[in-house]
């Protein structure tokens, strides 16, 4: 997205950076919400008279250890993931409030295309296994607002030499946030799991 939606390439297509990036956090942000909300919506029918805490915090540690194996892929297992990515055409088709609100609608909600970490899934499931309306929501807004910050990253860029270096240190910190990934789903499965027992 960060090569596709910048100020150099708004500019060549004759659209705002600034409005195309607002719609893009916007789409991103409601559907993250929405998605919470419906997941907040199911647990709240599955929870608390079915399942109880203990339980839902070892399903929460079960999704995390998934999640771990998923980062991981240790002998290239990993989980079930959309193949797709978001249909670049509409760059040269859509205005750029449009394919921002369009592409920002499908990556907030984190698995409507590739899922590149398994905290998606814990994500996810701590807001079905919540149990609550508001809490889905919260969940699920603030996931969908982080993801549509990345644009921030690119906002400054006014030349094609320091887009080339923002992507360069985006690919250097690439491996660094996968260890960090890792490193909060292993801290996430032993503590739910934990907190289960």
């Amino acid at each position: 997205m960060l090569s596709s939606i910048h100020p150099l390439g708004e500019r060549s297509r004759q659209q705002r950076f600034w409005l195309t990036a607002t719609a893009y956090l916007g789409g991103s942000t409601v559907s993250g919400a929405a998605l919470g909300l419906g997941l907040g919506l199911l647990g709240s029918w599955l929870r608390p008279d079915r399942i109880g805490d203990s339980a839902a915090l070892a399903a929460l540690a079960a999704v995390a250890a998934a999640g771990l194996v998923h980062d991981v892929r240790p002998g290239g297992f990993h989980l079930a993931t959309p193949r797709r990515q978001v249909d670049e055409n509409w760059l040269t088709t859509y205005r750029g409030w449009v394919y921002g609100a369009g592409f920002g609608l499908q990556l907030g909600v984190g698995v409507a295309t590739i899922i590149t970490s398994g905290l998606i899934y814990l994500m996810w499931s701590a807001a079905l296994l919540s149990g609550r309306l508001t809490a889905g929501l919260a969940i699920g807004a603030t996931f969908g607002a982080v993801r549509g910050t990345a644009l921030l990253t690119v906002a400054r860029v006014s030349t094609p030499e320091q887009l080339h270096a923002t992507h360069r240190r985006i690919d250097r910190l690439r491996r660094g946030a996968g260890r960090v990934s890792m490193a909060a789903l292993a801290l996430g499965a032993i503590v739910t799991a934990v907190a289960a027992v």
